[in-house]
């Protein structure tokens, strides 16, 4: 399995009202350093099965949202249930 399809299998399994960070993601696939790049993957994701926007930051922002922006993720994970 490629990294990519790591970071989608992954993230396909996140729940509703949940989040994870993209360094959560990165070392849970076993590769801790590679935060920056699963953020790469997720941006060019247009599979809406694939819950990209539960995916935030881990300063507490939700980051960036290829299908509405920042407001739209932010809708979306509150829509969910999700703590922001």
């Amino acid at each position: 399995m490629t990294f990519r399809e790591k970071v989608l299998a992954l993230v396909r399994k996140i729940p509703k009202g949940k989040t994870m960070t993209y360094r959560e993601v990165a070392s849970r696939i076993g590769s801790p350093k590679a935060f920056r790049a699963v953020g790469t993957i997720l941006k060019s994701n247009y599979d809406s099965m694939i819950p990209c926007h539960r995916v935030v930051r881990s300063d507490g922002e939700v980051g960036q949202y290829n299908r509405g922006g920042t407001g739209k993720k932010r809708a979306l994970l509150r829509k969910e249930g999700a703590l922001l």
